[in-house]
């Protein structure tokens, strides 16, 4: 008689199991933690932007630089950009281009940030309404796109930059993408 009550309980487990483990993966059996992106492949979407500092003009050509860029989307209101702003900065030191997208947030409050903490950012746009990081698909900060030199989007980070995403993720990427903007 326990034997018999055991097979259903046994089968609900493996179910369970394999329910959990489908969970975390797509029809491709790819891991969907990753969050790729939509934009992955295509460009910048185009819209006209604003500077923070001086309310200057930009349109999607300022990502078309002819060198990769990182596009880092950061707020004031977010713990984990003020964790990876130091980092930036040790970025922006080694010639990394970094163009910031301060997002939803208050412009007197960012340029403070920025002029406590020092500012890693080429160029910073601002995105009050969050309608640029919409078009990008932001979920929230910190985010951070690697753009090559024509303005296509080539990955996604949801999540802070640091030293082992740099090394493990970002930088082969970016340096493959200056090697071939030569």
């Amino acid at each position: 008689m326990k034997k018999k009550l055991l097979i259903p309980l046994v089968l609900f487990l493996a179910v369970v199991i394999a329910f959990l483990v489908q969970l975390n993966r797509n029809a491709q059996g790819e891991d969907i933690k990753a969050l790729e992106s939509a934009l992955v492949g295509k460009p910048i979407p185009v819209k006209t932007l604003t500077e923070l500092f001086e309310n200057k003009t930009y349109d999607d050509a300022l990502f078309r630089q002819g060198k990769p860029i990182l596009l880092n989307v950061w707020a004031t209101w977010c713990p984990t950009c003020y964790a990876e702003h130091q980092y930036l900065n040790k970025l922006a030191q080694q010639g990394v281009s970094i163009i910031g997208l301060n997002y939803k947030d208050d412009s007197a409050k960012a340029i403070k940030w920025l002029k406590d903490l020092g500012n890693p950012y080429q160029v910073v746009l601002k995105d009050d309404k969050g309608s640029f990081g919409l078009d990008l698909g932001v979920y929230g900060a910190p985010e951070t796109f690697i753009v090559d030199g024509k303005g296509i989007i080539h990955y996604r980070l949801a999540g802070d930059v640091n030293e082992k995403v740099w090394l493990e993720t970002l930088k082969p990427i970016y340096d493959k993408l200056a090697e071939q903007s030569q």
